[in-house]
């Protein structure tokens, strides 16, 4: 089968994939085969595919992180063929192939029902970029966090953590700002759902000073270093800032001061090693609660053939929004 891949490079070489037959005998082990039909391209699948961080930890690698298939074979009763599941992190597309190719084997307690009304290019729509999002605001809903605390910054906004974000929780009754660097997504990103838009540079280097004006409730950051530092300073007492993200660093220069002065939260979210209830939860609620016509409005479709390209431009910021990759 087709498949793109990152096979072991020589010594001083980039570990970069590239399009080679990919026999089914090289997928690793699991209890389950899976007919893939979708995937999306994520900020870690650009880094594996274009080699530019470490993320492939084994080889041959094939990358892809987001999986939406049928299961064609399972050893696992709590699996059937003709299941249709949705697979995100585990490991999968650094330690165990991913979705860039038209079969996937892997095991059954990794995967989660495709919920009820949700079509498959939905969930890759949604993929872990949207995934993460719902937990990032279930993480602020569990910190006692409401809308009638007061408005909610969502850093990256154009970026496919922060569309959905900013599409949840205009839903959901908040006051949504979103902060991009991007000023040419004002219109797309208040069709989405948000009622102010806040320079990157806002926030890009970092406080002024340890403590700003109290300003946001909340905020989901998926970019973390200086923005995230310059974020907590500017947030409520009592309020929380749910982190998922480091496309700007994995860096936190900022101090104390918000935490020990206003009793701010700094909430880690993390999606790839998540437990099942909390999955099931994050795809029940993204099922029931995210606007499909906001979905379609931040969605492109693409080839297998395309991710190569597309992993090159999420890593330099041109990707906006979610792109579902058809693979068979």
């Amino acid at each position: 089968m087709k498949a793109l891949v990152v096979d072991k490079p020589e010594a001083g070489q980039t570990a970069r994939a590239a399009f080679r037959d990919f026999a089914e005998s090289e997928l690793p082990e699991g209890d389950v085969l899976l007919r893939v039909t979708h995937s999306t391209v994520n900020y870690k699948d650009g880094l594996a595919v274009t080699g530019k961080a470490p993320v492939v930890r084994r080889f041959p690698m094939v990358p892809g992180i987001d999986l939406i298939g049928v299961v064609e074979e399972s050893a696992n009763p709590a699996v059937k063929a003709g299941d249709r599941v949705v697979l995100n992190g585990w490991g999968v597309g650094e330690t165990h192939c991913g979705a860039y190719a038209p079969r996937a084997r892997v095991k059954a307690d990794w995967l989660v029902p495709l919920p009820a009304g949700l079509a498959s290019e939905e969930a890759a729509a949604i993929g872990t970029a949207g995934y993460t999002a719902m937990l990032c605001v279930m993480a602020l809903e569990r910190h006692g966090l409401t809308p009638e605390r007061g408005p909610v910054l969502v850093t990256g906004a154009a970026g496919g953590v922060g569309s959905v974000a900013v599409a949840l929780l205009s839903s959901l009754g908040w006051y949504v700002a979103a902060s991009t660097g991007r000023p040419e997504e004002q219109a797309y990103l208040e069709g989405l759902g948000a009622k102010e838009i806040v320079p990157r540079d806002r926030y890009g280097n970092g406080p002024a000073r340890p403590l700003g004006k109290e300003v946001w409730a909340a905020a989901v950051d998926s970019v973390g270093s200086k923005t995230l530092a310059g974020v907590l300073a500017e947030v409520k007492y009592g309020g929380a800032v749910a982190a998922c993200g480091l496309a700007q660093g994995m860096d936190l220069p900022a101090s104390v001061a918000p935490f020990i002065l206003r009793g701010v939260a700094l909430l880690g979210v993390d999606s790839v090693m998540a437990p099942r209830a909390l999955r099931l939860e994050a795809w029940s609620r993204l099922a029931a609660q995210l606007d499909r016509a906001k979905l379609r409005a931040m969605t492109t479709t693409a080839t297998l053939d395309d991710v190569p390209r597309l992993a090159e431009a999420i890593l330099a910021g041109r990707l906006r929004g979610r792109v579902v990759v058809e693979i068979g």
